[in-house]
């Protein structure tokens, strides 16, 4: 049996053969018949829904400094903001009003923004919206911050593990941050009750098919409730800004494994894969993605945020384009549902 339906049939997979997989991605075939197994379990769980995320991007002021990011520390020339609680409830109440039921507050790891400060903002947007889910991704934190976000009513969390790889992870990250800091803030969120989000960037300087290898592994062990995945973008005030930007084939090609690998996961087709791609979205969607996630942040500040060169971030993305947006999920063949679309549970 080759290692195409060995991945279908659900059986264990070595290093090795994930390696094999993902030098199976140039193949025709393999591509058609890992998508078409992909699309069938997505619907088998799922069914045609594709689910919206309200997405808050509330301060770009960073205490780190990874060499991929836009927003990094040493990045002077950066024009930093940060919403006030009022602007962070605000655009929770304009999301309201456009159906949202889940909203994603999206940060560096700003400071400013105290364990308290962030319990009493996410205690409000639940007072306000008690049947909305909120997700955090505000990156690592203490045991007990995580405790006091998840006791003030915060649902999820999204924590890209970025590489499984410690090798390659020291070559995109600064000495002070490991590997395995980042994968033990993961098992804490999924211990304290989190619904947990990892992920990867596809195509980030140095990355071999080991190391892809190596992030699907440990996607299977950590079994999270969502995978974010997109292809690495340069940004001109980093140390990578001369560096090429991943393959949006590649990131479809893995979306497919990735579904496959964990058939309930919730997988967004990523603001990152449109960027490269106007059809990318689309793409991910087809490949076995069940989630998009417009912005819903003040379009004054859209642009700051700005992680990656060329971000998309006005037009059909935006949540006050709903409407085109639906459209172009329609012509993917699925519909856009507003549901708050909690992950299937995980054994």
């Amino acid at each position: 049996m080759d290692v195409t339906e060995k991945l279908i049939q659900g059986q264990n997979l070595t290093r090795e053969d994930y390696v094999q997989l993902i030098h199976q991605s140039t193949d025709p075939l393999a591509v058609r018949r890992l998508r078409e197994a992909a699309v069938a379990i997505r619907r088998s769980y799922y069914g045609d829904k594709v689910y919206i995320r309200g997405l808050i991007e509330f301060s770009n002021y960073c205490k780190n400094n990874c060499y991929y990011c836009g927003i990094r520390r040493d990045n002077l020339n950066a024009h930093r903001y940060r919403l006030t609680k009022e602007e962070i409830l605000d655009c929770c109440r304009q999301g309201y009003a456009l159906g949202f039921r889940t909203f994603v507050l999206q940060g560096g790891e700003d400071p400013h923004f105290t364990d308290e400060r962030m319990a009493d903002i996410i205690r409000s947007i639940k007072e306000a919206h008690p049947d909305c889910a909120l997700t955090l991704s505000i990156g690592e934190q203490s045991y007990d911050s995580y405790r006091q976000f998840r006791e003030a009513g915060a649902d999820r969390y999204l924590l890209r593990h970025e590489t499984a790889d410690s090798t390659h992870y020291r070559r995109l990250h600064p000495p002070e941050m490991s590997l395995e800091h980042r994968k033990q803030c993961l098992l804490q969120l999924k211990q304290l009750g989190f619904q947990t989000g990892a992920g990867f960037m596809v195509g980030s300087p140095g990355q071999q098919p080991e190391d892809l290898a190596k992030d699907l592994l440990f996607l299977k062990e950590l079994n999270p409730h969502m995978v974010g995945i997109g292809p690495f973008i340069p940004h001109h005030n980093t140390p990578f800004a001369g560096e090429p930007a991943g393959s949006v084939e590649l990131t479809v090609y893995l979306l497919s494994l990735i579904r496959i690998l964990l058939p309930r996961v919730l997988l967004p087709a990523t603001t990152a894969l449109g960027t490269l791609d106007p059809e990318g979205r689309e793409k991910g969607l087809a490949a076995g993605a069940n989630v998009i996630m417009p912005n819903l942040s003040p379009i004054k500040n859209r642009k700051q945020y700005d992680l990656y060169d060329n971000k998309i971030c006005t037009g059909e993305e935006a949540a006050e384009c709903l409407g085109s947006l639906e459209q172009r999920v329609q012509r993917a063949g699925y519909r856009l549902v507003m549901e708050r679309g909690d992950a299937i549970l995980l054994s």
